[in-house]
């Protein structure tokens, strides 16, 4: 945890806060073109991880607000942004649209699941509270419903619109749809119930999903409390025992992949969206993806610690054990293939970040506590009539 703490210390520029979306595994200067710009998820989960890295002393609570500050500020006054909606990379330093990329609907919501987070945390210092409710208060998101079917654009580009994707499933958006509900102006509660609840099955277990990477059942549930909360809309039921099937059938799929692939097992498993040998892939399973080729992905198995720590902690652990050039400055590389020896050079922000959360989640539940504490994300739930029941266990 501590190691992937210092990642959003030491990769956060000093004047504007925001994090640098990947570094070097080994901790050297990246001088390639892809370490030279921020992702605003990156971002979000950096100022989650200042609230993780004061509760555990990694450092002071004093500097952790005063580096939330200095963040917020930039974001709310200096940095480029489309109705409150945020680029998905820019440039560290100026805020400003790096790579042609699009004002992104959900790294604009994981900013703001960390920004929330941090008021949560440092929610005595007036000024972080005030930032935030800035941040938060000027995001127009009835303009990224965009008039389709009540759905969430996946974002907008300047050059030709809104993209043609709508979040229409289940995937990484639970979160934001939740926030866009309980805020101030508000879209309508019925986007909860707009998206497809798609039913899987593999082996003995059934889960909702949309045959996305693991990712998807981790990034919403990092922040919002989904213990006990049951779905509206059959077949999905309990928000986050659905999680824990989901990474259970993953691991299942990852062994019964075996025979092909024999670095996987029961203590060795994980496919996610990351680096591998020809770039950056959104690859997982079940079903098979056709480029997965034994490669390992530590991130799957970490973002899910808080659902199933009964097998992500000791693969967490056969991973450092067993690969030793998998592991560097910030703890294990993105990905690594035990089977022909290749390992990431580089670590992902966001994979970090999730992991980083979720262990936090596992530990002492601080980052629920925190988010959970604003009022936003409560009327969320409420207006789209989630309710909380007993509290779910792990299998």
């Amino acid at each position: 945890m501590r190691l992937s703490f210092d990642y959003f210390v030491e990769q956060a520029d000093p004047a504007t806060g925001l994090v640098r979306d990947r570094a070097r595994l080994d901790g050297s200067e990246y001088k390639g073109n892809a370490g030279s710009v921020a992702s605003m998820a990156a971002t979000g989960f950096g100022l989650s991880a200042l609230c993780v890295g004061a509760e555990r002393g990694w450092i002071s609570r004093d500097e952790a607000e005063a580096r939330a500050e200095r963040t917020l500020s930039f974001l709310v006054e200096k940095s480029t942004e489309v109705r409150g909606w945020f680029y998905h990379f820019v440039d560290p330093s100026t805020g400003e649209r790096r790579w042609n990329s699009e004002v992104s609907s959900i790294d604009t919501g994981l900013l703001l699941s960390g920004a929330l987070t941090a008021k949560g945390c440092f929610g005595g210092n007036k000024k972080i509270a005030g930032l935030v409710d800035r941040l938060y208060g000027r995001v127009d998101f009835n303009w990224m419903l965009d008039g389709k079917r009540g759905l969430l654009s996946h974002g907008w580009h300047p050059e030709s619109g809104f993209i043609k994707t709508d979040w229409d499933t289940y995937s990484e958006h639970l979160g934001l749809a939740l926030m866009a509900i309980g805020a101030a102006k508000p879209v309508p509660p019925s986007l909860w119930t707009s998206w497809r609840r798609d039913e899987v099955f593999y082996g003995s277990y059934s889960y909702v999903s949309a045959n996305a990477p693991l990712f998807v059942h981790q990034y919403s549930h990092v922040y919002f409390d989904f213990r006990g909360i049951r779905d509206t809309v059959a077949p999905l039921a309990d928000l986050f025992v659905n999680s824990i099937s989901a990474t259970y059938a993953h691991r299942q799929f990852c062994v019964d992949i075996s025979s092909r692939f024999p670095s996987y097992g029961p203590d060795m498993w994980g496919i996610s969206a990351s680096d591998f040998k020809g770039g950056y892939i959104a690859w997982g399973g079940p079903p098979f993806h056709p480029a997965i080729d034994g490669t390992v992905v530590p991130c799957a198995a970490g973002g899910s610690l808080m659902f199933t720590p009964e097998i992500s902690i000791p693969t967490l652990m056969a991973m450092k054990e067993r690969y030793p050039k998998a592991w560097g400055r910030y703890g294990l590389a993105d990905a690594f293939n035990p089977a022909d020896g290749w390992y990431a050079q580089d670590v992902l922000g966001i994979d970090l970040g999730i992991t980083l959360l979720s262990a936090e989640n596992l530990r002492t539940g601080n980052v629920w506590k925190w988010f959970m504490s604003n009022p936003e994300a409560r009327l969320g739930l409420e207006r789209a009539g989630l309710k909380r029941g007993e509290k779910s266990t792990a299998k």
